[in-house]
C-alpha cells in the first residue's frame, strides 16, 4: 500500500506541475494554520494539497504510521475546481484513488 500511496502522491504532483499550478512560495503560516477542512477558508485546493496533504502524508509514510482512515476528498475537490477553474479529470481521479485507499 506504500508504494501504491507514494505513487499517487509522485503523479498529484507532476499533474499539478504540467497545470502550472505547482507554487514556488508558500502561502503565509496564518493560512496554512487555518482550522477549516481543506483549508478552504485561507487556500485553494491546489495550495492544500501541494503545501499540507502532500507534505503530511510524506511524513506519515516515511514515519511508518498509519494513514489517515474516511478520506473524502474528491466531492469537495470537484466544487473547489469547478470555482477555481481547474480543468483536470486526470487530479480528480488521483483523488479519487487517494479516497479509496483510506477509505
Amino acid at each position: 500500500m506504500k508504494n501504491d500511496v507514494l505513487a499517487l502522491l509522485t503523479a498529484m504532483e507532476q499533474e499539478l506541475k504540467t497545470l502550472g499550478l505547482w507554487e514556488t512560495m508558500p502561502p503565509s503560516i496564518e493560512a496554512l494554520s487555518s482550522a477549516t477542512p481543506f483549508c478552504m477558508d485561507t487556500l485553494r485546493m491546489t495550495q492544500w494539497l501541494q503545501w499540507l496533504f502532500i507534505p503530511r502524508v510524506r511524513a506519515i509514510l516515511d514515519q511508518g504510521a498509519a494513514l489517515p482512515v474516511g478520506a473524502n476528498m474528491k466531492p469537495y475537490a470537484e466544487e473547489a475546481f469547478s470555482v477555481d477553474g481547474v480543468k483536470s479529470v486526470t487530479l480528480l481521479e488521483i483523488i479519487g484513488q487517494f479516497d479509496q485507499l483510506m477509505g
